[in-house]
């Protein structure tokens, strides 16, 4: 459990920062841009999250979670006094994205073409975060290109991350319908659709 008992320090106060091992290193270093970006992300998904209710909401706080594991796990190097027993994405984790992601777009048709971001509120946010998590995605990249890098935790970004756009149907009954491998669009096509199917029964029941 972290225990907070003073906000600042003043240990930043020269352009640097203390990684989880303990060691020092300048603010503006790739590590420190890498898990910086993780928390940017983190807060996206917090924003996603005020139009979020029911399954997306819940997955969207299992994410959250899981973001705060991943910057654990990229501020402790692997090979610092501290990385054997550091705190670090597991296999799991990515296993349960693509569980996730099978369960959402088993029966979706594939769209033949990229769609403008937005749709509903939640959808347009997941937007925004979906384009952070590919920055944090690349930064780990270079990052392990010098450094050793948790496989499972560019993996984890990697699944997170979208290659696709969803876009929302006129005929909720249809199902929703968007081209994507990759966790945030499949959620952010799932929020779409509960949005609509909730439309669509306010419009039958209005006289």
């Amino acid at each position: 459990m972290v225990r907070l008992t003073r906000i600042y320090t003043r240990g930043g106060d020269k352009g640097e920062t203390s990684l989880g091992d303990g060691s020092r290193t300048p603010k503006q270093a790739l590590r420190v841009a890498a898990f910086g970006t993780v928390d940017e992300a983190n807060a996206a998904i917090g924003l996603a999250r005020l139009h979020a209710q029911g399954e997306v909401d819940a997955a969207l706080a299992r994410i959250q979670n899981d973001l705060f594991d991943l910057g654990a796990d990229l501020c402790t190097p692997e090979g610092g006094a501290r990385g054997a027993k550091a705190l670090r994405i597991q296999p799991a984790q990515v296993e349960r994205l693509e569980r996730e992601i099978d369960a959402w777009n088993a029966d979706l048709a594939p769209l033949d073409s990229f769609v403008l971001p937005g749709g509903t509120a939640c959808a347009a946010h997941l937007h925004l975060a979906r384009t952070v998590v590919r920055r944090a995605e690349r930064l780990v990249a270079e990052l392990a290109v010098g450094e050793t890098v948790n496989a499972e935790a560019l993996k984890y970004l990697n699944r997170l991350s979208c290659c696709g756009a969803p876009e929302p149907i006129a005929e909720p009954q249809r199902g929703y319908e968007l081209t994507c491998t990759k966790y945030l669009p499949s959620l952010c096509a799932r929020a779409q659709f509960l949005a609509a199917l909730h439309q669509s029964g306010s419009d039958q029941g209005a006289p």
